[in-house]
């Protein structure tokens, strides 16, 4: 589809509030918008994503003369984007509803339509994207039949080369400010989940190899956090794990030296170049709360920057030094800031209403202490409260102080809220984040069945009103746990899931397929019983919780076969269900979707939980 040309800014189609529409509906419609991605040579020049319209699509916004207009729209919206270097072009990846198997296309930032921006190349799963700043453009693809290749695409209208070419999974990471160097991250060594690295020229000739893998049971990954952004510059800023955390390290791919930085900071931490590269901006991630520092290179010297407690989701160093970020709590709706003072850039329309504020909660569990939040409803009563367990997705991600529009319809309504940070979550170090492997699912529910175990009786649950939720690997969990544990919950609330193990592998995309042999130690036919251990459709039969199943037809991550597959057995059983498919993929970007979902959420699980 064309890019709209208007120069409307984001005002035609935002939400307009009405004093029918309840608060939880509120949180979702009100217009929110991304943190600004700006770009290298043009810092006037900016991409951000809002809901504006109902569906969340990619705007161009001139801080130079404050026009803002919506570079992309599609019925099932758009999120993936960026500005090349010089500002001229936005590129943006367009799949099919959702199924993220598409190509890359781009417009001119000032409007216009679009046009193929790679040539040559069939579509495919994205694996990284980076553009020089002569107008070539490094392209990362994946798909079954190739793995991963990694294609240099030259603005003379030749053919794309092929400079990389591996059956497991690898993307682009980096290209270099003059743009001869490419730093790669790749998973030759066979394990998934932790990347080695390799920076090569455009003619694919290796320059430096960094590679912490250890073999047997311990693995440490690396990451591209980027080079340097000075001409002539071969420092590439790396994150690693090498003392049990993520954390950074400048590596110069030249020379091979390796600088350790004095960043003593607990829990994990990341950062990105300030635009000079005198400096660093440190992203400080610890028990469910982020923050941001500055660190000089110089000085090796590490200076808080002043962000409210909270979480930060994003962040980016401009020009003139100051810092912008998009920052939320529980509590309070996300807003992007800046150290100069201010909201940088403000949603038309109505703001959402505020939540309640969420409680650390410390469990004792079989592989240590886990750490919960919880929320209590207000004007509900003193308790124990209807209680739904949110489960969140990844598994390598984690659950923090931040605003979320789904937890707090649930406290409108009069239930409590708890979110696990298990097993396989970031946030609490590697050993934290690598537990799962092999008893992949079991593990993560002996966390959550602890956390159950504490919220029954401190008072806040009760047992007979406990619903366990999630999407994506929370879905998967979901499923998994209400047949593992059929006692312990009342209804079952599953989006996107895992449901039949064998048959996702086979019919998921071949990234997911190598992170599942790294998870499970092989293929389903290597270790069957592992696959059979950890599959929702093992347990299908001993499930007695009323169950609530939500899933994207086009969904390449947890594709509808095998959630058929275990529909089926519901019904064969005549187990209480219901399923809703949509046509999309992994969840939904449209507004009014993702309320029609959370609506049928809430309604089944009353109309199912004792009185």
């Amino acid at each position: 589809m064309e890019g709209m040309t208007s120069d409307s800014d984001l005002t035609p189609g935002a939400a307009a509030e009405t004093p029918e529409m309840p608060d939880w509906e509120k949180r979702f419609r009100a217009p929110r918008v991304g943190l600004p991605d700006w770009a290298e040579d043009a810092p006037d020049r900016s991409l951000f994503v809002s809901n504006a319209t109902g569906t969340y699509e990619l705007y161009a916004w001139d801080r130079a003369t404050g026009t803002q207009r919506q570079a992309t729209d599609r019925p099932n919206g758009t999120t993936d984007g960026t500005l090349s270097p010089d500002g001229e072009w936005i590129w943006w990846f367009s799949d099919t509803d959702g199924d993220e198997f598409g190509t890359w296309v781009r417009q001119p930032f000032a409007g216009g339509p679009d046009e193929p921006a790679t040539p040559g190349l069939e579509p495919s799963y994205p694996a990284g994207l980076a553009l020089g700043r002569d107008g070539t453009a490094v392209v990362g693809r994946s798909t079954d039949e190739d793995g991963s290749t990694i294609h240099v695409v030259r603005p003379d209208g030749s053919a794309p080369a092929v400079i990389y070419r591996h059956r497991e999974s690898a993307g682009v990471g980096d290209l270099s400010h003059d743009g001869t160097l490419l730093a790669i991250e790749h998973t030759e060594h066979g394990d998934a989940m932790h990347s080695a690295l390799r920076v090569v020229t455009l003619d694919g000739a290796t320059v430096a190899e960094l590679d912490d893998s250890r073999g047997g049971t311990v693995e440490l990954g690396l990451e591209v956090l980027g080079f340097a952004p000075v001409a002539g510059d071969t420092r590439l800023l790396v994150g690693h794990q090498r003392r049990g955390r993520w954390e950074p390290m400048v590596w110069d791919v030249a020379t091979g030296a390796q600088e350790d930085l004095a960043v003593e900071l607990p829990g994990d931490v990341s950062a990105e170049w300030y635009p000079d590269g005198s400096a660093l901006l440190v992203a400080h991630s610890f028990e469910a709360r982020s923050e941001l520092w500055r660190y000089d290179l110089a000085a090796r010297e590490l200076v808080r920057v002043d962000t409210p407690p909270g979480s930060v989701s994003g962040a980016t160093a401009r020009p003139d030094g100051t810092v912008e970020y998009q920052w939320s709590s529980a509590a309070e709706p996300a807003s992007v800031r800046s150290t100069a003072g201010g909201i940088v850039l403000d949603p038309p329309g109505f703001r959402p209403p505020g939540s309640v504020p969420v409680e650390d909660v410390w469990v004792e569990g079989p592989g240590g202490r886990i750490h919960a939040l919880a929320q209590r409803p207000v004007g509900h009563g003193e308790g124990p409260f209807p209680t739904i367990f949110e489960i969140h997705g990844g598994p390598t991600w984690h659950d923090s102080d931040s605003f979320l529009a789904t937890p707090a319809a649930w406290l409108d309504h009069g239930f409590a809220v708890v979110r696990v940070n298990y097993r396989g979550s970031t946030g609490y170090g590697r050993e934290w984040t690598d537990a799962l492997k092999h008893r992949v699912g079991l593990i993560e529910l002996e966390d959550v069945s602890a956390v159950r175990e504490w919220a029954v009786t401190s008072g806040l649950a009760d047992p007979a009103r406990l619903v366990l939720s999630g999407g994506s690997w929370g879905g998967y969990l979901t499923l998994l746990g209400i047949g593992t544990r059929p006692d312990d919950w009342a209804v079952g609330l599953a989006a996107v899931p895992v449901a039949d193990y064998v048959t996702a592998y086979h019919d998921e995309m071949e990234a997911l397929k190598a992170l599942d042999r790294t998870l499970f130690g092989g293929t389903p036919e290597e270790v069957p019983e592992r696959f059979e251990a950890s599959s929702p459709l093992t347990y299908v039969d001993a499930v007695k919780a009323p169950v609530h199943i939500a899933a994207g037809v086009n969904d390449p991550r947890c594709p509808i076969r095998q959630i058929d597959n275990y529909v089926d057995r519901l019904a064969a059983r005549g187990a209480v269900h219901e399923v809703y498919r949509y046509d999309a993929g992994h969840g939904s970007l449209v507004v009014e979707e993702r309320i029609k979902q959370v609506r049928m959420d809430l309604e089944f699980a009353l109309k199912h939980l004792p009185r």
